[in-house]
Formats: C-alpha cells, sequence, structure tokens
C-alpha cells in the first residue's frame, strides 16, 4: 500500500449506514407532516386562541420548518457532513448570505405595508 493511500485513508470519516438515512427520511416525513398541519390549522374558519398565532406566524414558521429539512438534506443526502471544513464554510456562508437577504424583503415588505398607498388609496 502506497503512503498516498494510507493518508487518504486515515482521514476519510467513514460514511453512515442506511438505519442514519432511515432515521433521517422519517425525520423529514415528520417534518413535512408538521408544515401540512400547520397549513391545516393555521387556516380553520374564524380560529381563536393558538390557531390564530399559527396563522399570524405562518409563513416564519413554515421557512423555519423548510430551513431544518434543507438542512438535515444537505448534512446527509449531500453528504456535506464528512465533506472537508472548507465545503461546508462556502455552503454555510452561502446559506447565511440567502437568509440575510430574505429577512431583508421581509422587513421591506413589511415595511412597505404600512405606507399610506398601501391603504387602499390605489383601488
Amino acid at each position: 500500500m502506497s503512503t498516498q493511500t494510507a493518508v487518504h485513508e486515515s482521514t476519510d470519516t467513514p460514511h453512515v449506514g442506511a438505519a442514519t438515512y432511515i432515521q433521517i427520511a422519517v425525520i423529514l416525513f415528520v417534518l413535512t407532516g408538521l408544515e401540512v398541519a400547520l397549513f391545516e390549522v393555521a387556516h380553520e374558519a374564524g380560529a381563536s386562541g393558538f390557531p390564530a398565532f399559527l396563522a399570524a406566524h405562518f409563513v416564519e414558521i413554515l421557512l423555519a420548518l423548510s430551513a431544518a429539512k434543507f438542512w438535515f438534506v444537505a448534512m446527509f443526502y449531500m453528504h456535506l457532513k464528512s465533506d472537508t471544513r472548507l465545503l461546508r464554510w462556502v455552503f454555510g456562508l452561502s446559506l447565511c448570505i440567502a437568509i440575510f437577504v430574505i429577512c431583508g424583503l421581509f422587513i421591506l415588505f413589511t415595511y412597505n405595508r404600512t405606507l399610506w398607498w398601501a391603504s387602499g388609496v390605489w383601488k
């Protein structure tokens, strides 16, 4: 065995087994079920209390659940968990930039709704 092969084998992290992939699939299934349940509960007619809270924060909760699903898919099915640290940083930095842009758009559109022309003057 050459030295290069021995070094490569010693730095390689072991890949996860089938049981881990099944666990991740179950977690993704549960998160998807939560998203569907969130939609059903938040859009009940005449809801008050907790369903009204869910309806008021529907988009934010749905984005958080989607981000959790994205993290699981990226880390395990795209094998980023076992990739080099540099690739994880590049991917993570890009994800952080996307999160900041989306949050900035939320702030911009929320502010835009409070302006005088958003009150229905133009109808």
